[in-house]
């Protein structure tokens, strides 16, 4: 479905992806992870086309070379892209019932019937059709997320990202969102990419993981395959261990010299 070759991608001097290259399998949930501030998000925005690589690279999705593509069948490619955003994102000045319509009204021209039918469809998907009177400063964190997961899914897109799902929710929101991501995957038969740091979530759904770090792919393979990794830099991120290669203590002088240093100053 999605297949990334050698891809470079800088911001100024700051190189965030070097030369890597990465497949995403049709109707299985492949997960990004990795430290924050790694490029997970910016990494969406190079599929959805967004963002440009530098002078090498390529991402094809649906055979589709994103970046050589005109406006307008870029335009045609993201409808069958579902995305849900970090923030969720949702219209606030409409209501949840109108937030699900908004795309289905700009992209189609079905009758308001359909629309009507479509949007009852996709809340119920997602646990959501009683709520669909509320405004978006009515609905706690999780139902704000369920609610932008039932917009993504408004046109039917072959695939649907999401960055950074689980952050914020609390236990039963969080188990909610696994569920639902997992469920609609299957029975949708979707192409599911999952940005995130939540090692525990994110490996009890994904087939497979790719471990970003200081712009290479420091591990990849499916969540057992990365959980008896003999390397120690994957081991600490899998099992959030304190210190290891990514050290608790930022680099500094030696402790007692800094403590009997003559010179006072910090």
């Amino acid at each position: 479905m999605i297949s990334i070759r050698n891809l470079t991608f800088s911001r100024g001097d700051r190189k965030i992806f070097d030369d890597i290259s990465l497949e995403f399998s049709p109707h299985k949930i492949t997960a990004i992870m990795g430290p924050s501030g790694t490029g997970k998000t910016t990494l969406l925005k190079l599929i959805a086309g967004q963002l440009k690589p530098d002078n090498s690279g390529t991402i094809l999705v649906d055979q589709q070379n994103v970046h050589h593509l005109s406006r307008k069948d870029l335009y045609k490619l993201r409808k069958k892209m579902g995305m849900l955003f970090q923030s969720g994102a949702l219209l606030t000045d409409m209501s949840v019932y109108d937030n699900i319509a908004f795309p289905i009204r700009e992209h189609t021209q079905l009758p308001e019937s359909m629309v009507r039918t479509l949007v009852l469809m996709k809340l119920n998907a997602v646990g959501l059709r009683g709520a669909r009177h509320l405004m978006p400063n009515e609905l706690s964190g999780g139902m704000a997320r369920r609610v932008a997961m039932a917009r993504a899914l408004a046109l039917d897109p072959d695939m649907i990202m999401y960055d950074e799902p689980f952050t914020g929710q609390d236990p039963i929101s969080l188990g909610v969102l696994v569920k639902l991501i997992q469920t609609l995957n299957q029975t949708l038969h979707l192409t599911s990419i999952v940005v995130s740091h939540d090692v525990q979530e994110t490996a009890s759904i994904a087939d497979y993981i790719y471990l970003i770090s200081e712009g290479k792919i420091a591990g990849q393979g499916t969540p057992k395959e990365l959980y008896n990794s003999e390397s120690d830099w994957v081991k600490q991120f899998m099992y959030g261990d304190a210190d290891g290669p990514v050290s608790f203590h930022y680099p500094a002088n030696n402790f007692s010299s800094d403590l009997f240093a003559r010179d006072s100053t910090l």
